[in-house]
């Protein structure tokens, strides 16, 4: 087999391969406001972080079959304001619903009776439940095609549930967290299981190798 050439493949082919393929993906429930100020959001899981000297985040935004802007990318458009949220276990029923086609100008947030809060450095709120709140402006889109396009955003401020974060080191408490991931079709999974691999430096490899243990071990004895 030399593999999938993926211009070969219709677009729905090529999402489904690269969604089964790229997993998991982490889901950004993003806010943002309309023309009116109501609330609308929306999840994405073509998303991810970019950098952080600047710090950035990545969505892939795409418009409707008839090739209008869906309303996030819309309103971001307009504004250049958004709020991205991780998604945790508590949440993820209510980001599903979201993902519901409201009509255009219904807020998914009092649809779903989501409480928001007021965010600092952006004008859209944010979620009161989310466990992290990135309070984000736009940096760059680039159109690829009439349909794709890439959002790359500054995160201005992170908000975090309380007991989620170690602010005397920054490390995130990962089973008070307890985010999910984004698979395929309508595959989630949980993270609830976690391994560790120290980075070694090259003299610490070498060492290793020359003492007999090997270039590494087996994901099943780590």
């Amino acid at each position: 087999m030399s593999g999938f050439l993926l211009r070969d493949l219709s677009p729905h082919d090529r999402y489904k391969l690269l969604c089964g393929v790229v997993v998991p993906r982490p889901i950004a429930l993003v806010t943002t406001l309309d023309a009116n100020g109501a609330v609308n959001a929306a999840p994405f899981s073509f998303f991810n972080v970019f950098s952080e000297d600047p710090p950035l985040v990545a969505l892939g935004l795409q418009h409707k079959a008839d090739r209008t802007p869906k309303d996030t990318t819309r309103n971001i458009h307009r504004d250049g304001e958004f709020v991205v949220h991780m998604v945790d276990e508590p949440l993820a029923s209510a980001m599903n619903d979201c993902a519901v086609d409201f009509p255009v100008g219904e807020s998914e947030v009092a649809a779903i009776g989501l409480a928001t809060l007021p965010s600092v450095d952006v004008k859209v709120p944010r979620l009161a439940v989310a466990p992290f709140a990135l309070e984000c402006r736009r940096s760059v889109s680039l159109a690829f095609g009439p349909g794709r396009e890439l959002l790359v955003g500054e995160v201005l401020r992170i908000h975090a549930r309380d007991g989620l974060v170690d602010e005397a080191n920054m490390y995130v408490d990962l089973a008070a967290y307890r985010p999910i991931g984004r698979l395929f079709g309508n595959l989630y999974t949980y993270q609830r299981e976690s391994f560790a691999m120290d980075r070694e430096s090259h003299s610490q490899w070498s060492a290793r190798v020359l003492a007999g243990n090997g270039a590494g071990k087996p994901l099943k004895d780590i």
